[in-house]
C-alpha cells in the first residue's frame, strides 16, 4: 500500500470518527440538529466540537512523537513517556493544583508547559552534546523517575483531601469539559512541535544505518537530538497541559501503521499522526457511551488498551529473539 493511499484512508476514517464523536454521548445528537438554535446545537458547538478537535490534535501529536522517538532510539518499544517530558509537565500541573493556583483558568496549563520546558532543558543537560542513544535514554529514565517521585510526594503532602482528589483525578487524563480555550492553548503549540518532528524524517532514515553512517551522510546528530527534544517536548507538554496524562498512544500507533507505511521512519510520521488522532477520538467516543454512572477517564481507557498491547509486543519480540 502506498503512503498516499494509507494517508487517504486514515484521513477519511478520522473524519468519520470525528463526526461520530460529536454525535456520541449520554445524549445522542443527530447531525440535523447540529446547526440549529436550540440546546442540541449549543452542546455540539460549545462542548463536543472543541473536545473532538482537541482529542484529534492530542492524538496526532502523541502519535507522531512516538514515531520519531522509535526512529531516533531505534527501539520499537520506545514511547514519549520515556523522555520524562510527560511526567515533567504533569509535575508542573500538579504544582498548580497543590498550591491552589488552578482556580485561575490559564495557570494550570501554564504550569504544565513550564514543567515540560524545564524537563526539556534538564534532558538536554543530562544527555549532553554527544548524541549517544544510551545516554539519551538513561537521561529520560532518570528525569521520569525524579519527576514521578516529586509528583507522588506532592500527592502525599496535599493540604486537603479535596486537593488530593483533584490531583489524582487530573492525572488520570480526560477530555471532559474541555472548551475552546483549551483548543486555543494546545493546538498552536502541538502544531509547532509537529513541525519540528516532521523535519527529522530524512535524518531518521539515515540513522537507521547507524550513527557513524548517518554522520558520513551529513546528518548533524546533535541538531537531530535537539529537534526531537523540542518536538516531543512541545507536543507532549501541550497534550498534558490540556488533558492530563494519556499514555500508550505513541507506542501503539507507529506499530499499527508501520507494516502499511514501510519501515522508513519518514514514511511513518504522517500516518502515525492520523492514526493517533483516530485512536484518541475513537477511544474518547467509546468512554462517553459506556453504560457507567460516571464517565470512564480516557487515560485509564488508554492504559487498559495499551498495557496488553505492550505485553503482546514484548512477547512477540522475545519469541523472535529466542
Amino acid at each position: 500500500m502506498t503512503t498516499l493511499r494509507l494517508n487517504g484512508i486514515l484521513g477519511f476514517a478520522l473524519i468519520v470518527a470525528m463526526a461520530a464523536s460529536m454525535a456520541a454521548g449520554k445524549v445522542w445528537v443527530s447531525p440535523a440538529a447540529w446547526l440549529g438554535d436550540d440546546i442540541s446545537a449549543l452542546i455540539i458547538m460549545e462542548l463536543r466540537l472543541p473536545r473532538t478537535i482537541l482529542g484529534a490534535a492530542i492524538g496526532a501529536g502523541l502519535g507522531m512523537a512516538g514515531a520519531v522517538m522509535q526512529g531516533y532510539l531505534r527501539n520499537p518499544l520506545a514511547d514519549p513517556g520515556i523522555f520524562g517530558v510527560s511526567s515533567s509537565a504533569a509535575l508542573g500541573a500538579v504544582t498548580s493544583l497543590y498550591f491552589g493556583y488552578a482556580a485561575i483558568t490559564w495557570l494550570l496549563p501554564a504550569f504544565a508547559l513550564i514543567g515540560a520546558g524545564i524537563g526539556m532543558g534538564l534532558l538536554a543537560l543530562l544527555a549532553g552534546r554527544s548524541g549517544s542513544l544510551i545516554l539519551f535514554t538513561l537521561a529520560g529514565v532518570i528525569l521520569s523517575s525524579l519527576t514521578g517521585s516529586l509528583t507522588s510526594l506532592m500527592i502525599s503532602l496535599a493540604p486537603t483531601p479535596f486537593a488530593t482528589a483533584e490531583i489524582v483525578t487530573w492525572l488520570m487524563g480526560a477530555l471532559t469539559d474541555r472548551s475552546w480555550d483549551d483548543v486555543k492553548l494546545a493546538l498552536p503549540i502541538i502544531a509547532i512541535g509537529m513541525v519540528f518532528l516532521v523535519t527529522t524524517g530524512r535524518s531518521l532514515d539515515a540513522l537507521t544505518l547507524g550513527g557513524e553512517a548517518a554522520r558520513s551522510m551529513g546528518v548533524n546528530i546533535s541538531r537531530l537530538q535537539w529537534f526531537a527534544i523540542l518536538g516531543v517536548g512541545l507536543t507532549v507538554g501541550a497534550s498534558v497541559a490540556a488533558a492530563g496524562i494519556i499514555g500508550f498512544v505513541g507506542l501503539i500507533v507507529p506499530h499499527l501503521v508501520r507494516p502499511f507505511a514501510g519501515h522508513r521512519p519518514s514514511t511513518t510520521l504522517l500516518p502515525s499522526a492520523l492514526a493517533g488522532a483516530l485512536l484518541v477520538v475513537a477511544a474518547d467516543s467509546l468512554v462517553r457511551i459506556l453504560p457507567s454512572v460516571s464517565e470512564l477517564r480516557l487515560g485509564i481507557a488508554m492504559s487498559l488498551l495499551g498495557a496488553p498491547f505492550f505485553m503482546a509486543l514484548l512477547y512477540k519480540m522475545h519469541r523472535e529473539l529466542s
